[in-house]
């Protein structure tokens, strides 16, 4: 997600509270929000990939997902 983007997002956000915003304008604004929490998501799936936990003895075991 560019600079651009997250600024257009911050824009609508803004707009809507004061004056409000058109269909095309919310349609915009739920695209770019769905974008952005993709990106988000992804970006947080990646640090949980490389992270590990260190245990007092010095052993490192690589962060797994809960089981359900």
């Amino acid at each position: 997600m560019t600079k651009e983007q997250v600024a257009r997002i911050n824009e609508l956000a803004r707009k809507k509270k004061t004056v409000g915003l058109t269909e095309g304008e919310l349609k915009e604004q739920a695209e770019l929000r769905a974008q952005y929490l993709k990106d988000f998501r992804e970006g947080f799936r990646q640090q949980l990939d490389n992270t590990y936990i260190q245990y007092e003895d010095g052993r490192r075991e690589k962060l797994s997902q809960k089981k359900q």
